[in-house]
């Protein structure tokens, strides 16, 4: 009886809910809105230190947690949506307010005007370092999808690179040839692998593709995604503790 009860409850809830659709919520915009970064936590990422107020239960160096839902993953299918490439400008920590000083554009002459520093940051004459950026805007799948954003930077540019060309290297053969479908006409599978150099050991991103987007309705959802970035209505706002996986050089 007290099952039966539950399913009636719980019936009439979602349909009360279903009435009342978006109510409050007319005044949210983008502007409104968090994009969840995914990032790699590190030996350094507040969230792994249990003495720090951005603790997360469970977390530790090498998974990659969603920065709004917290989230942890050992690794994530996606869908990558849009890329943009771009130079982010920084005060040095302790200096900085946590946000960029300014954003560059990739075809920007601003990196011409930088210095490599002892600390092998490209510098510019105001003291402020560019780090250069790249930026996959995904669908994350699963029981929940939803939209992210994956900054690749430093030892990971190379990462970056290898997954675009895994993008651009897919063809399918149309009624008028060879295409290269969109980027969001696949899935690919994220997760950490240990990565090393002179400077240090850090976990850096793996990615494979998993297969082609069979879902209607996550294609659509990727798709939309992917025209809002592109005309501008979704913007990433860089966060400093955010967006970088803290690395020890």
């Amino acid at each position: 009886m007290n099952q039966v009860a539950e399913k009636k409850e719980g019936a009439l809830a979602v349909n009360m809910f279903e009435a009342d659709a978006a109510q409050g919520a007319q005044n949210i915009s983008q502007e409104d809105l968090a994009l969840p970064f995914l990032k790699i936590l590190g030996q350094l990422s507040p969230e792994v230190n249990k003495r720090d107020g951005k603790y997360v239960e469970g977390a530790e160096p090498g998974k990659i947690i969603n920065t709004v839902t917290n989230q942890l993953y050992d690794n994530i299918d996606i869908i990558p949506c849009h890329y943009k490439r771009q130079y982010i400008e920084w005060q040095d920590r302790g200096q900085s307010t946590g946000a960029p000083v300014a954003i560059h554009e990739a075809d920007s002459d601003i990196v011409s005007q930088t210095t490599r520093g002892k600390d092998y940051k490209d510098r510019l004459p105001n003291g402020n370092y560019l780090d250069n950026t790249a930026n996959h805007f995904v669908l994350f799948c699963g029981d929940n999808p939803g939209t992210a954003l994956i900054s690749m930077k430093s030892t990971q540019l190379k990462v970056s690179r290898k997954w675009n060309s895994m993008m651009m290297g897919i063809k399918m053969q149309g009624k008028n040839g060879l295409f290269t479908p969109p980027t969001y006409s696949h899935i690919y599978n994220l997760k950490t692998v240990q990565m090393s150099n002179d400077k240090g050991t850090w976990f850096g991103w793996d990615v494979s593709k998993v297969g082609p987007v069979t879902d209607k309705n996550l294609y659509d959802m990727a798709k939309t995604f992917a025209v809002s970035v592109g005309k501008g209505e979704t913007e990433a706002k860089f966060n400093s503790d955010e967006s970088e996986t803290k690395q020890p050089y």
